[in-house]
C-alpha cells in the first residue's frame, strides 16, 4: 500500500509541474464548447437539443488530448520498468496512474460542467443526467485509452494512431449517454442507459488495468 501512495504522489507531483499540458485539455474543452452556439446560433431550443452531445464529443476529444502523456515520461525515463520489476502487483500500480490521471486531467471538465450545462440552456434534469453519465463515462475512458497508450508507448509518432484506434471504441459511450440526456429531456425514463454505462465501467475497471501491465510489457520487449 505505501508504494502505491508513493506512486499516487509523485503522479499528482509530476502533473502539477507540467501545467502547460494539464490545461491544454481543459481549454480545448472550453474553447470547444464556446464556439459551438457561435456556429449553430442562439437559439434555446436547438442549443438545449444538441447540448448533451456537444459536451460529451468535446470531452472525448479533451481526453485523447491529454492521453498520450499517460505513460510517456515513465517509458523515456525508465521508471515504467522498475514499476513492472517491483513487488507491488503492475495492474496495481497501473490503475493508480490512471486514477491520478482522471483525477488531474478529467474532474475538472465534470467540475466545470454546470456552467457549460447552463451556457447551452440545458435545465435541472439534464444536467444531473449528464453528470451521472460523466461520472460513470469517464473513468472508462481513462481506463480504455490506457489500454491504447500502452500499445503505442514505445512509437516515436503516435499522436494520430492513437485516436484512430480509441474512437471507435468511445462510440458505444458517447451513444448512451447522449440517448440518457435526450430521454430526460423528453420526459422519458432513463435508468437502462445508466444501467448499461454502470456495467461497461465495471467491466473495464475488471479486466483493463491487467490489459494496461500486459502491453507495457510487450512495448518494454
Amino acid at each position: 500500500m505505501g508504494a502505491l501512495v508513493a506512486v499516487f504522489h509523485r503522479e499528482l507531483a509530476l502533473s502539477f509541474r507540467q501545467r502547460s499540458e494539464l490545461m491544454q485539455p481543459v481549454m480545448f474543452f472550453l474553447i470547444v464548447i464556446s464556439l459551438f452556439p457561435l456556429a449553430i446560433g442562439p437559439g434555446a431550443e436547438i442549443l438545449q437539443r444538441v447540448s448533451g452531445g456537444v459536451i460529451w464529443v468535446a470531452a472525448i476529444l479533451s481526453l485523447l488530448l491529454g492521453m498520450e502523456r499517460l505513460f510517456r515520461d515513465d517509458f523515456t525515463d525508465g521508471s515504467m520498468e522498475q514499476y513492472l520489476l517491483s513487488s507491488t502487483p503492475a495492474y496495481l500500480i497501473v490503475l493508480v496512474k490512471v486514477f491520478a490521471h482522471w483525477l488531474v486531467s478529467i474532474l475538472p471538465l465534470v467540475l466545470l460542467s454546470p456552467l457549460l450545462a447552463m451556457f447551452l440552456n440545458m435545465t435541472w434534469d439534464m444536467y444531473w443526467v449528464l453528470l451521472y453519465t460523466l461520472l460513470l463515462g469517464t473513468p472508462t475512458i481513462s481506463l480504455i485509452g490506457a489500454i491504447g497508450v500502452s500499445l503505442t508507448v514505445s512509437l516515436q509518432r503516435s499522436g494520430v494512431l492513437l485516436p484512430l484506434i480509441l474512437l471507435p471504441l468511445f462510440i458505444p459511450l458517447l451513444i448512451f449517454s447522449t440517448s440518457a440526456i435526450e430521454s430526460v429531456s423528453l420526459q422519458l425514463p432513463y435508468g437502462f442507459q445508466i444501467g448499461i454505462m454502470l456495467a461497461i465501467l465495471l467491466f473495464t475497471l475488471a479486466l483493463a488495468p491487467a490489459a494496461i501491465a500486459y502491453s507495457l510489457r510487450v512495448s518494454l520487449n
